[in-house]
């Protein structure tokens, strides 16, 4: 069946270490402030690494994405016979305290967190889960995107969350990736590694008819997406970004737009030494000789890496910079690196001189994507 219709974002909601809210996040991604501080939630001793970007209270997993997902629907203007055919879409790995769990029981699978969710705020349509690690939330808007320009679904609410805690924080810190230094340093020569944060995310994406029908204003469009997979190496992505740069111009054709109606990227760069080179490189292949002009930034100097999360933070994040005029930071720079040839935005925000932007996304095992953004 033939795509056909606008995807619309209508509303959106998002929790980081930068505070509760999407304007919470939009301002702390302009200031440039890092938000990391030494981790509180848990016993961090013996660990190489002691930091992460954490809000300082928080609720269960479960508590803040009922809390996303009933903040997003209220800011598209959802009432309850509205919710009812609405649909969910989950990206997360669970984790601790994401559900009450009787005694003698394991913690419940994605599935029944997602009927929890659902139930909770009144969503009727279908569930679905993702735990595609860094590509989750990514991956979840891209199928809803999908379904919805096909004509199979006319609303969908894409929740994404990840509360750091000690498992994933001991794997992270166990396989040295985390920046010994206290800073993620994205494109930057000196860059460390990386150091997580919690984010949880919601955005209510529906059909240009839909939205419509409602009478909802619409915040954003998504143009665009692509995936493709490097199978390149178990953990490392492919020195010359073969990839991503197909994810990227899957996006711009599904999106019928030139590369050089692109004027911002909002890169997944973690600020690990081969990640960062490996995703310039896959921008130098889509942009060329222009991509050391095309301005460029990773919000994750600033907020921490979210892990499933880190999609939906992320489109948030670009489509209200594009919103107000304003391209956020990249924190921690501290000097060039040749393998990174690329306009990396500093010290201070820059005007959005365009109205199209990608946001980008990787994991271990070589998955990519790349979602187009644009502002009516």
């Amino acid at each position: 069946m033939a795509e056909r219709d606008t995807v619309r974002i209508t509303g959106t909601y998002a929790l980081s270490a930068l505070g509760r809210g999407a304007d919470a996040l939009l301002s702390g991604v302009l200031t440039g402030t890092p938000a990391f501080g030494p981790v509180r939630r848990f016993d961090t001793g013996g660990r190489r690494v002691t930091v992460a970007a954490t809000l300082p209270e928080v609720g269960t997993l479960a508590d803040e994405l009922a809390d996303a997902v009933d903040s997003a629907g209220r800011a598209a203007g959802l009432g309850p016979a509205d919710r009812v055919d609405t649909a969910l879409f989950l990206a997360t790995h669970g984790g601790p305290a994401s559900l009450p769990v009787p005694e003698g029981r394991h913690e419940p699978t994605g599935p029944a967190l997602a009927d929890h969710l659902a139930a909770r705020c009144g969503l009727g349509g279908r569930t679905r889960v993702y735990t595609t690690a860094c590509v989750s939330a990514s991956s979840a808007v891209a199928d809803a995107a999908t379904l919805i320009r096909r004509g199979d679904l006319d609303r969908v609410v894409v929740a994404a969350g990840y509360l750091v805690e000690p498992d994933q924080y001991a794997l992270f810190d166990a396989g040295r990736a985390l920046a010994a230094d206290g800073a993620v340093r994205p494109f930057s020569a000196g860059r460390k590694g990386l150091l997580l944060g919690d984010g949880v995310a919601a955005v209510v994406l529906e059909s240009a008819a839909s939205a419509a029908r409602r009478g909802a204003e619409t915040l954003a469009t998504v143009d665009g997406w692509g995936r493709a997979g490097d199978a390149y190496h178990p953990c490392q992505p492919h020195p010359g970004g073969l990839g991503l740069a197909r994810a990227v111009e899957g996006a711009l054709r599904r999106a019928a737009l030139p590369p050089g109606e692109v004027g911002y990227v909002n890169a997944n760069a973690t600020g690990t030494p081969f990640s960062d080179a490996s995703e310039a490189a896959a921008l130098t292949r889509v942009f060329g000789d222009r991509c050391g002009r095309l301005p460029v930034s990773s919000t994750k100097a600033v907020h921490g890496h979210a892990l499933e999360a880190s999609g939906l933070l992320e489109l948030v994040v670009t489509a209200l910079a594009l919103r107000h005029g304003k391209l956020p930071v990249t924190a921690g720079w501290l000097g060039p690196d040749p393998q990174c040839p690329l306009d990396v935005i500093r010290d201070a925000p820059r005007p959005a001189g365009t109205t199209h932007a990608l946001t980008l996304n990787a994991a271990f095992g070589g998955a990519n994507t790349a979602l187009l953004v644009s502002t009516p």
